[in-house]
């Protein structure tokens, strides 16, 4: 395993590690509480950690077993929860928490045996390895935003911002496309400071619209967890802010999102 594949290997398991925490500060009780996700409680968000980490193992693991599965899966009727879902509220949160450390802790033991250069299955084009794991760090802080966000837990902001936010770039593309839209190719030049004070630079340096903040904020609002307008991201141009409208780093169709005012600005 290359050294840049492993780094973000073990990035997944600290940010695993950091919910973990956080979770720990959060009484059963509070995992029947709403979050800012319709519909979803806690234990909604715990419950979809453990099962997309059992099934990202099983891409990794037996990628013809996992092709079968996604071929014979059907979709959940309009406005029903996942079958998984469902399932995982009729049981203990204590054995939903036991389920998501499971899958994550096998999860990671898989991902350390995979070829960095393998390209990965998934629900859509295959995935490079990295883009693949960066996936379920993000999945795994984005989730856990919502769970701390309404049930307290202390997780402290980490420099593994990185990949989420360098995935929010990537992305940009796609948030265009899921929406059937034609992408924008304006350069859009991002400079960001993660929590270390690190500066992060992406897109055209020269660009003349930019998008500038704490790195935390972009990666909330790319992953669909702030509005761009309760942030303190400084965003120059009508191309940038139409990106930041639409930003989506998570795979599937268009996240209804937050609406502006939900949260404090720069919360």
């Amino acid at each position: 395993m290359s050294d840049s594949f492993h780094a973000i290997v073990a990035d997944l398991a600290a940010e695993h590690a950091a919910l973990a925490q956080a979770l720990e500060g959060v009484p059963f009780e509070r995992w029947e509480k709403e979050t800012h996700a319709p519909g979803w409680a806690v234990r909604d968000h715990v419950a979809h950690l453990a099962q997309f980490d059992d099934v990202a193992r099983l891409a990794i693991e037996d990628e013809e077993r996992f092709q079968a599965q996604a071929r014979a899966r059907r979709p959940e009727a309009p406005g029903a929860d996942p079958a998984y879902m469902v399932e995982a509220r009729l049981k203990p949160a204590a054995e939903v928490l036991g389920w998501w450390h499971e899958a994550n802790e096998k999860l990671v033991a898989a991902a350390q045996r995979i070829d960095p250069a393998r390209r990965l299955p998934w629900f859509g084009p295959p995935m490079a390895a990295t883009s693949f794991i960066t996936a379920r760090l993000m999945e795994c802080w984005s989730h856990g935003l919502d769970v701390v966000d309404v049930a307290g837990g202390e997780r402290e902001p980490s420099d593994r911002l990185r990949h989420i936010a360098h995935l929010g770039v990537r992305t940009r593309n796609f948030s265009y496309v899921t929406r059937g839209l034609e992408p924008n190719a304006t350069p859009i030049k991002v400079e960001l400071v993660l929590p270390s004070g690190e500066p992060l630079l992406f897109g055209d340096a020269q660009g003349k619209q930019s998008i500038r903040g704490r790195a935390i904020d972009f990666c909330m609002v790319v992953t669909q967890r702030r509005h761009y307008l309760d942030t303190g991201l400084e965003i120059d141009g009508a191309d940038a802010e139409e990106w930041m409208r639409l930003a989506q780093a998570f795979a599937g169709p268009p996240g209804a999102g937050r609406t502006e005012g939900q949260f404090a600005k720069g919360s």
